[in-house]
């Protein structure tokens, strides 16, 4: 089983050789479809708009989330296909780690000429300036890494 910064390494580097392949034009489903597949035939659990529960403090169930992509059971892959990540992209993928008690997930926009990835994860540093209860973390591969399409 691969570390989860060597899976994550490999999603950046499929999701880099997507963006080159497909270019920025289409529509998120198109980049889910190509990244889903790709890890797959790499060997990777993936599994497409998987229902996350979201708890009430008191426990009860109080809707659904839906990734876009489960990898492994322990990364959440959140896709993007529009001009630039915004922080409300951000705050739905730290919505989907809380509710999930997932603990790593990267933010992928296929959508702008420039590939954007972000990770984050949870931390049990207690709460970021967010309010939140998360705390980003940079060494990975840089919080955020922009690449030339």
């Amino acid at each position: 089983m691969k570390t989860i910064n060597e899976l994550c390494d490999i999603v950046r580097e499929t999701s880099y050789a997507i963006h080159v392949y497909h270019g920025h034009g289409h529509l998120e489903k198109v980049y889910e479809n190509a990244l889903a597949n790709r890890l797959r035939k790499a060997g990777f659990d993936v599994k497409q708009q998987h229902p996350i529960q979201v708890f009430d403090e008191d426990g009860t169930n109080i809707g659904n989330y839906f990734a876009d992509l489960l990898i492994d059971d322990r990364l959440i892959i959140e896709l993007k296909a529009c001009k630039s990540l915004a922080e409300e992209h951000t705050a739905q993928l730290l919505g989907y780690l809380k509710s999930s008690r997932t603990e790593h997930g990267l933010l992928i926009n296929f959508g702008s000429y420039k590939f954007q990835i972000k990770k984050y994860a949870m931390s049990d540093r207690g709460p970021s300036s967010s309010g939140l209860g998360f705390s980003l973390l940079s060494g990975l591969f840089a919080l955020s890494a922009f690449f030339r399409g």
